[in-house]
C-alpha cells in the first residue's frame, strides 16, 4: 500500500487557513482527513480571562509534539489514530479522542505546522496562507468572543503580549519552508484554483 500524502498548511491566527481546507474538501470530497494542530495544544486550565498570559500558546513547545509526531507518521504508514480533542473555553485537553481512520490525502493545519523539522520532513505539500496583521486580528478578536468565551479587553492583551510576537518569533520566519504561498487566504481565488489542480494531480497519483 503507499503512503498518504501530508499537506501542511500554516499561516497566523485568523490568516484563513479553515477556508482553504473547506475549498480542497469540496474537490476531493470524502477521500482526505484533517488533523488540526489545535487539538495538540498541551492543558492549560489554570487560565482564565483575568490572567489570559499565564501560559503562552504561541510558542513551538505549548503543543504536545511527540504525540503529534507519532501521529503523522501513523496516517503516512495509512494506520488509524485516537486524535486528541480540546475544549478551548477551559484550556484544557478532553478525555474524549476521535478515532481517525487512515486516508490517502492527510491535511495538517496550525498556526506553527513548520517549526518543528521531523514535521516539515513528513509533509509532501508545505502552504502558507499570508494575510494581513489587521485582518488576522479582527477574525481572531470576534471568534474568541464568540466561541471561547473571552472578553474583548482579554483578546487584546493576549494579542499584543504573546500572539503578534509569537508570530513574527515563530510564524512568520518559517514562511521559507513554504512551496506555496497563497496572500489573502481563501480570497485570493486564482491561487485557490492553482492549488486545487495541483491537489487533483496528488490525488490521481495515488489512485
Amino acid at each position: 500500500m503507499l503512503p498518504a500524502k501530508i499537506i501542511g498548511i500554516c499561516g497566523g491566527s485568523g490568516s484563513g487557513k479553515t477556508t482553504i481546507v473547506n475549498k480542497i474538501s469540496e474537490v476531493v470530497k470524502d477521500d482526505f482527513v484533517c488533523l488540526p494542530q489545535d487539538n495538540y495544544y498541551r492543558s492549560a486550565s489554570y487560565m482564565s480571562n483575568t490572567n489570559i498570559t499565564a501560559f503562552n500558546f504561541d510558542r513551538p513547545d505549548a503543543f504536545d509534539n511527540e504525540l503529534l509526531i507519532e501521529q503523522l507518521q501513523k496516517l503516512k504508514r495509512m494506520e488509524p489514530i485516537e486524535m486528541p480533542t480540546y475544549d478551548f473555553v477551559h484550556h484544557q485537553r478532553l478525555p474524549e479522542t476521535i478515532e481517525v481512520k487512515p486516508k490517502k490525502l492527510v491535511i495538517f493545519e496550525g498556526i506553527m505546522t513548520f517549526t518543528n523539522k521531523e514535521v516539515r520532513d513528513l509533509l509532501d505539500l508545505k502552504i502558507f496562507v499570508d494575510t494581513p496583521d489587521d485582518i488576522r486580528f479582527i477574525r481572531r478578536l470576534q471568534r474568541d468572543i464568540k466561541e471561547r468565551g473571552r472578553t474583548m479587553d482579554s483578546v487584546i492583551e493576549q494579542y499584543l503580549t504573546v500572539v503578534r510576537p509569537g508570530h513574527y518569533e515563530y510564524i512568520e520566519p518559517t514562511k521559507q519552508y513554504a512551496d506555496i504561498i497563497i496572500p489573502e487566504g481563501g480570497a485570493n481565488e486564482n491561487a485557490l484554483d492553482v492549488l486545487l489542480c495541483f491537489i487533483n494531480s496528488i490525488i490521481r497519483s495515488i489512485d
